[in-house]
């Protein structure tokens, strides 16, 4: 059990996996964050940033070049397993039962987020954890047009990796200190990625209470 805990923390860790999976798992990291129901509580948007730090730093054997479009790849990849996901079983995950690692909850917050925003929360939901996870499998539930889901497939996945990724690169090319202080930028990541789910939650609650009084 200790061992499982180690493995799962080992997970959630970027700069392990970085330092110890390097290019390979980054993109198998992003290809099941992005595509895969199971893979919502891996890091997303502070792994990105991280890897193209570590590009400008050296710290790991590949180019940003490499890096970006492996990334990139992988997060289009990601999103076309989740809409076939979707449109062939998407519905069986209204019925399936809470577990450890999945709620029903997820699945609802995803549908009312693409509701709001239709296609577009395919872009959007880049950036906020659990909502990337399901937003394209949702999308495949009611079966978005293909060709519409592919174009906001491609240009979400390229703003994506484009302004985390290359941020992480172009400030670690200006400020190679900034490795010093990374623990702090991913807790500020983590908090600005989130931040949109605990407002959601909070919205739910709220309306939720109005509703039985």
């Amino acid at each position: 059990m200790q061992d499982f805990l180690m493995t799962f923390q080992q997970l959630l860790d970027p700069e392990y996996l970085l330092s110890h999976g390097g290019f390979y798992i980054v993109c198998l990291i992003v290809f099941a964050e992005t595509g895969l129901f199971f893979g919502f509580f891996l890091p997303g948007d502070y792994l990105l940033f991280l890897a193209g730090l570590f590009c400008a730093l050296e710290k790991i054997d590949v180019t940003i070049t490499q890096m970006f479009f492996g990334i990139l790849g992988a997060g289009i990849l990601g999103n076309f397993t989740g809409y076939w996901f979707g449109y062939r079983a998407g519905p069986m995950l209204f019925k399936r039962k809470d577990s450890l690692i999945f709620k029903k909850e997820y699945v609802m917050m995803a549908e009312e987020f693409y509701q709001k925003y239709g296609g577009r929360a395919l872009i959007i939901g880049r950036f906020v954890p659990i909502i990337r996870t399901f937003a394209p499998i949702f999308a495949g539930v009611v079966k978005l047009d293909f060709k519409k889901f592919v174009i906001y497939n491609v240009l979400g996945a390229l703003i994506w990796v484009t302004l985390l990724t290359l941020s992480g690169y172009f400030l670690g090319e200006l400020f190679p200190s900034i490795i010093d202080y990374v623990e702090y930028i991913i807790i500020g990541l983590i908090v600005i990625a989130f931040l949109p789910i605990v407002i959601g939650l909070f919205k739910r609650w709220k309306k939720t209470k109005s509703k039985t009084k």
